[in-house]
């Protein structure tokens, strides 16, 4: 590439490049050896989430990202605080610069792509401060003690005391658990078997339906079992109301308890059900080409195009997208400095909070933010003198509105990410046309040609592209309409089943080409 029409990211090369990273292998990883490396990897993870911050006053933290803990694969408190947050969101900022032409970079040239990654894991530090910072002023609280023995070690000056340098500690711990689960993904990535990423939603959502279902503690811990105070498992829940309810109890609002009322009622575990075989079924449609080996006679093959092409990265994108603005509006508006600023700040128009709930009562974020089940928006039309409560007594209209702008934006902007996940993945048609010819294979019929091969597959990819999108941002908008258990979130639970499912398939790949070297190439190892 010619040094003038080269990106000004290339400037950053050479102190990118010195960022600790993972080493790419040089060779064939066995498929032992990739499973090793996820099982250790995974282990590490949930150690990580029950490792808490050190410092931490834990009954005054408050979480800023409580509504999307389980998409975000991270723990309130636990060195997992901010998750797979700033990975994704400095992913997302680095998809939108190249997709609108910002940052000018030919992701399928070599070079290029390598400069995008590097300066992504140089975005990623920035955003972890960028998440970090702001949640220790107000939001994560040193102890008492904690400060008073840092007082007795470096004095209580004004900007030099043990409250600044409590909070300080805090940060790098913050950061320190970030960067490791950066580096996690890429040893999965690079070592193990699919995305790190993925496999982190995937292990922190089943946790959450596990105890969710399961969990025979009362709602309220350190209270006697009762029927206002029964197992927060739904399960559990169940039993114990059917048990302790009169026949006549049940029909008067003993089994609306059991069905409607929070938390997990069993409408959630039903369409968490329901959730869980639709996505299985969704993610074997697919549109399968053709393909015939150009020199061995008789070797036949298919190329498969899923009606989930993107796969659930476009999901993943959105929720950390509306996660972070819920974050920076809940800022403006409760952060003592922030909400000084003119316009924006303690602005009710953009968010409303009421402290220390860090879910938006009103304004423009309580329009973008995700229904928590049925609860949440039906029961509330349906009877607001009732449960008018859990939608913070808005009007039948405003609700109404609320699920349709939040519907709408999940579509569109899952839409948009796919496109731009496919453009910087390498699954675009010229791609695609390159790996095919590459691999010796072509269409029947056509002329053995790159260029032939792309306006073949031009013809499905960038439709199959936008349905993709479409398709896992309406199941997504739609499973947290009808709610889950354990507050996992219905965009939770859709992505853990995809992931799975393409966790399996990237099982047999691995397995097929362990056993058939000569597929390595086609299926891009190495």
């Amino acid at each position: 590439m010619a040094e003038e029409t080269k990106s000004r990211l290339y400037r950053f090369k050479p102190y990118t490049d010195r960022l600790p990273a993972v080493k790419k292998p040089e060779g064939h990883v066995h498929f032992r050896t990739k499973m090793l490396w996820v099982v250790l990897i995974l282990v590490l993870y949930f150690f990580m989430t029950n490792v808490y911050i050190y410092g931490l006053d834990q009954e005054q933290t408050v979480d800023l990202f409580a509504q999307y803990r389980a998409i975000l694969a991270g723990a309130s408190g636990s060195l997992m605080q901010l998750g797979i947050g700033p990975i994704v969101t400095a992913s997302i900022i680095m998809q939108l610069f190249v997709g609108a032409q910002i940052i000018k970079l030919d992701l399928t040239n070599k070079e290029d792509k390598a400069v995008y990654q590097s300066f992504q894991k140089f975005l990623v530090i920035i955003m972890i401060v960028v998440e970090a910072v702001p949640q220790v002023f107000g939001y994560l609280v040193p102890s008492a003690t904690f400060v008073d023995t840092l007082n007795g070690v470096v004095g209580s000056g004004e900007y030099i005391n043990g409250l600044n340098l409590a909070r300080l500690i805090i940060v790098l711990q913050l950061f320190a658990g970030s960067y490791i689960v950066f580096l996690m993904d890429e040893v999965v990535s690079k070592w193990g078997i699919g995305s790190g990423i993925s496999l982190f939603i995937a292990a922190g959502v089943a946790q959450a339906l596990v105890t969710g279902t399961i969990n025979w503690e009362p709602v309220t811990a350190g209270d006697p079992l009762s029927i206002q105070n029964p197992p927060a498992g739904t399960i559990p829940k169940t039993f114990y109301i059917i048990q302790h309810t009169s026949a006549s109890g049940l029909i008067n609002g003993g089994y609306e308890q059991i069905m409607f009322a929070p938390p997990n009622p069993m409408i959630a575990l039903i369409g968490t059900i329901i959730i869980f075989m639709f996505v299985a079924y969704i993610e074997s449609v697919r549109i399968e080409l053709p393909l015939a080996h150009g020199t061995a006679r008789g070797a036949r093959g298919r190329y498969p195009i899923k009606l989930l092409y993107a796969s659930n990265i476009p999901v993943i994108l959105m929720a950390a997208l509306l996660a972070n603005f819920q974050m920076i509006t809940l800022l403006l508006y409760t952060n003592p400095t922030l909400s000084q600023i003119p316009l924006i700040g303690g602005n009710p128009s953009l968010g409303y909070f009421v402290p220390p709930s860090t879910f938006p009562q009103g304004g423009l974020a309580w329009y973008v933010s995700s229904p928590q089940g049925v609860s949440s928006w039906l029961m509330p039309i349906l009877d607001p003198a009732t449960y008018g409560y859990l939608a913070y007594d808005h009007t039948n209209f405003e609700i109404m509105v609320h699920v349709t702008v939040f519907f709408s934006i999940m579509v569109i902007g899952s839409i948009l990410f796919a496109k731009f996940w496919i453009m910087t993945t390498n699954m675009g048609p010229e791609a695609v046309a390159r790996q095919i010819e590459s691999s010796g294979l072509q269409i029947p019929g056509f002329r053995r040609d790159p260029r032939v091969l792309k306006r073949v597959l031009e013809r499905y990819i960038p439709v199959v592209t936008v349905i993709s999108g479409a398709t896992v941002g309406a199941l997504a908008a739609g499973a947290d309409l009808i709610g889950t258990v354990g507050n996992a979130s219905g965009t939770g639970v859709l992505l853990t089943v995809g992931i799975m499912i393409q966790f399996y398939e990237a099982i047999g790949r691995e397995q097929m080409m362990e056993m058939h070297p000569v597929l390595r190439g086609f299926f891009g190892g190495e």
